[in-house]
């Protein structure tokens, strides 16, 4: 099934999201590469394709995980997490309809 994995950042989180960036694109990558990866991308903070330096107030990844406590301890080790870029995230089963 399906999961939308939700997080939310933590103020001025630019600096953190840089320092472990490499590591948390692996992790989508490794999904990606086991076809398991329906989308994932950064929230701009501001209504722009390159938010500059307003940066990012989340990021949401959809991926397909065996069960929801799989996609919650996959989620909680992402690197965004670790680093405290993330101050909160969400995980729910989420159901494909279109496309």
């Amino acid at each position: 099934m399906f999961y939308a994995i939700m997080g939310r950042d933590v103020a001025m989180s630019g600096q953190k999201r840089l320092a472990v960036r490499p590591q948390h694109i692996a992790r989508l990558e490794n999904l990606k590469q086991q076809g398991r990866l329906l989308l994932a991308g950064p929230h701009p903070a501001i209504d722009s394709e390159d938010p500059g330096p307003a940066g990012f107030s989340g990021s949401l990844i959809v991926a397909e995980f065996d069960s929801l406590e799989e996609a919650q301890s996959w989620a909680q080790a992402d690197p965004y997490v670790e680093s405290g870029a993330f101050e909160e995230v969400i995980v729910k089963p989420f159901k494909k309809v279109l496309p």
